[in-house]
């Protein structure tokens, strides 16, 4: 008999899982280059879809000035999107995006066009402080990676924007949190799926896709994520739900299934 192949489940492609971490926003951290080098925490960012990204900063911050006096009013710089994860963990980053490229300071025009652009995507009252105290910058990215539990790869830009973000990016964390906290049973259940040598350390929500559900083990050893991945993607709630009881192992769902 030849080795048992072992199937991987269905995951988001490299540029989705990239495009989930921006649209839920996260906590940005901006790293220029040169002599302010230091790590600033934005008073906003946003990710277009584009790969472009915005970020609000003071207007008495140090980059404000520097961005005046670089060549061409450029700054090579990174921003760095963390995902956290949704529920207090020993490690509580599950993925990182970085984007790469040019940071330059828009003028009054072109930062009113920039807050609106934002605004059809993501209401925030900060945006109020643009031009009252705070200033737009732009991050033109040359490039951008992402790493999470599923590994390091780059991403392409052309994949990038036309890749969607998952269905369900914006919800999981509230759900997990709730499972993780009222229905610690539910997630007792889903040891069943894990492989034996897991199966004694402390399960948590890590995270949900129409692919599947991720699990860290965290235990002695270590942690570990695991994909528990749906019978085929789920693109609406109903299907979700379904999914979600197939996996504990709800008795109805054969009546479902024969009554359907």
């Amino acid at each position: 008999m030849g080795e048992k192949t072992i199937r991987r489940p269905a995951r988001p492609s490299v540029a989705e899982r990239a495009r989930s971490i921006a649209k839920r926003g996260g906590k940005a951290a901006l790293l220029p280059s040169g002599e302010v080098s230091a790590r600033v925490a934005p008073l906003l960012h946003h990710v277009h879809s584009d790969g472009t990204a915005a970020v609000l900063l003071a207007d008495d911050h140090p980059l404000i000035a520097a961005s005046w006096h670089a060549p061409r009013g450029e700054l090579a710089a990174v921003l760095e999107v963390a995902d956290p994860t949704p529920v207090r963990l020993r490690e509580p980053v599950r993925g990182l995006l970085w984007l790469t490229g040019w940071l330059r300071l828009l003028d009054p025009e072109e930062a009113h066009h920039e807050v609106l652009s934002i605004v059809d995507d993501r209401p925030d009252p900060r945006l109020l402080d643009a031009g009252h105290g705070a200033r737009v910058l732009r991050l033109e990215s040359a490039s951008i990676v992402l790493a999470d539990a599923e590994g390091t790869d780059s991403v392409d830009a052309t994949e990038f924007q036309a890749a969607t973000p998952d269905p369900f990016c914006t919800f999981e964390d509230d759900w997990l949190r709730h499972l993780e906290l009222s229905h610690r049973d539910v997630v007792g259940l889903l040891a069943r799926h894990l492989p034996e040598q897991l199966r004694g350390g402390h399960i948590r929500p890590l995270g949900l896709d129409r692919y599947g559900l991720r699990l860290r083990v965290e235990s002695s050893d270590g942690d570990h994520d695991v994909r528990l991945g749906f019978s085929r993607p789920a693109d609406t709630t109903e299907r979700l739900g379904f999914e979600l009881r197939r996996l504990v192992g709800c008795p109805f769902l054969a009546q479902q299934r024969n009554g359907s």
